[in-house]
């Protein structure tokens, strides 16, 4: 069974999501690494177990957190594993073309 998003973990609803903070989240080349490796994969979801990073798991616990505190993704528990998603029709919807924008010239990271 899927769970819904966790409440117990602060997602910004739609209507909150500021630009200063979107773009704060986005100033960061990990942050961009993720948010990047969220739109290659399928239904734009992946655990967070599976991303492929070059920081310490708690670094990279860090920048999921200012991702999801920005609005940028959601996290959600499903059993044992965390889920973050792109929230990018939120984001489009407050801020079109925003993200296509930011990622099209955001420097490309090198694999870890």
């Amino acid at each position: 069974m899927l769970n819904k998003v966790d409440e117990a973990l602060f997602h910004p609803e739609t209507d909150a999501i500021l630009l200063t903070e979107v773009l704060h989240a986005l100033s960061d080349p990990v942050r961009i690494s993720i948010v990047s490796q969220l739109l290659a994969a399928p239904e734009r979801e992946m655990p967070c177990g599976t991303f492929q990073y070059s920081v310490a798991k708690s670094t990279f616990s860090h920048h999921i957190r200012v991702l999801r505190e920005a609005g940028v993704i959601w996290v959600r528990h499903e059993g044992t594993r965390s889920m973050s998603s792109l929230r990018d029709a939120d984001l489009e919807a407050r801020f079109p073309d925003l993200l296509g924008a930011v990622m099209k010239n955001a420097p490309q990271s090198e694999a870890p």
